[in-house]
């Protein structure tokens, strides 16, 4: 079996057009029903804050298929630890033997995430977008904004943060690192007001974005929403929306901000709703004009994680930057 670092896995796997194209290709498979996928499995813990998530798919014609086990612990920060962590693990299509173990703590899962935010944009959003919304300060915020550079060209950012401090370190940071304009805004509602292109990633579990905010042209990505008590739009800001797009509408109605708008009864039922792979195979159009309002709600799927598990496992593989572990089985003796 073979073994691979965090710290060499974030020297060679990174946000670029290809992880893009891989997460695009899981988002048509999964649409085009080439995609065993079994409901995602959730355990919290809520005496310290924390969950974990067991993600999995069988991309069809695939020789490996991940199990992904990812923790979210949101008071780790105060003590100097990452929130999110976690570990994947390829396993062998047709013996069922584990062939790789990740050691990667979530960064496959949060490069893959960002990559889907970026094809969500590039699918639902204006062409052309002059500022960027950013609600939540955290690393997925940072790969997130880092991801739509791939596919829109903006001069501007806005980032909104219940930490002040943290905003601050964010637009210094990412102003940096991606020679773009970063401004910290006052509000979430400055954020949407003043941007074509918002994305909200964080894990609250009472609406930030009101839907008397939404204005012609806007398109929102909601990623932080991933487990039934999150919520970070309005139930309101879906059935105000012109289309609302959804990487699989199942798991959104269960998880994500879909789920709220028809549990309140905001919003009747789930069938003008779009999934991602829908706009990737050129099936639906995310946006007809420049005027509508479009939505995604990611809540994150197990066929993203076995393609960027099976892509990292390429180009580890052809670098020779794994660790190899003899697992070989052997008869023991009573």
């Amino acid at each position: 079996m073979m073994i691979f670092t965090e710290q060499k896995l974030r020297q060679y796997i990174t946000l670029n057009q290809d992880t893009l194209s891989i997460i695009e290709d899981s988002f048509t498979k999964l649409a085009q029903q080439q995609v065993v996928m079994p409901p995602i499995m959730r355990l919290d813990i809520h005496d310290y804050n924390g969950e974990v998530d067991v993600k999995t798919a069988y991309v069809k014609g695939k020789a490996m298929f991940a199990i992904k086990v990812s923790s979210g612990y949101f008071d780790n920060p105060k003590q100097g630890l990452p929130s999110g962590s976690g570990f994947m693990m390829l396993m062998d299509t047709k013996t069922g033997i584990p062939q790789a173990l990740f050691l990667d703590n979530g960064y496959l899962t949060d490069v893959r995430t960002a990559a889907a935010g970026a094809i969500a944009a590039n699918y639902s959003s204006k062409k052309t977008v002059e500022t960027v919304g950013i609600i939540g300060s955290g690393s997925q915020a940072r790969l997130q904004l880092t991801a739509l550079t791939l596919v829109r060209d903006f001069k501007k950012v806005l980032v909104y943060s219940r930490s002040a401090k943290a905003a601050y370190r964010f637009a210094e940071e990412m102003s940096s690192a991606l020679n773009i304009t970063v401004q910290v805004a006052e509000s979430a509602k400055e954020v949407i007001k003043k941007s074509q292109l918002v994305v909200t990633t964080t894990p609250a579990t009472e609406p930030l974005v009101k839907a008397e905010w939404l204005h012609s042209g806007l398109h929102i990505t909601a990623m932080g929403s991933d487990a039934e008590h999150k919520q970070e739009l309005e139930a309101e800001v879906l059935s105000s929306a012109d289309k609302i797009i959804c990487d699989t509408t199942a798991q959104c109605m269960r998880l994500g901000e879909l789920h709220h708008a028809l549990a309140s009864g905001t919003l009747n039922d789930a069938s003008n709703v779009i999934e991602l792979g829908q706009l990737t195979s050129q099936e639906k159009k995310g946006r007809d004009h420049d005027d509508q309002i479009t939505v995604c709600d990611l809540t994150g799927t197990g066929a993203q994680d076995t393609a960027i598990a099976l892509y990292a496992y390429r180009e580890m593989i052809k670098r020779s930057k794994g660790i190899e572990i003899d697992c070989s089985h052997q008869s023991q003796k009573n």
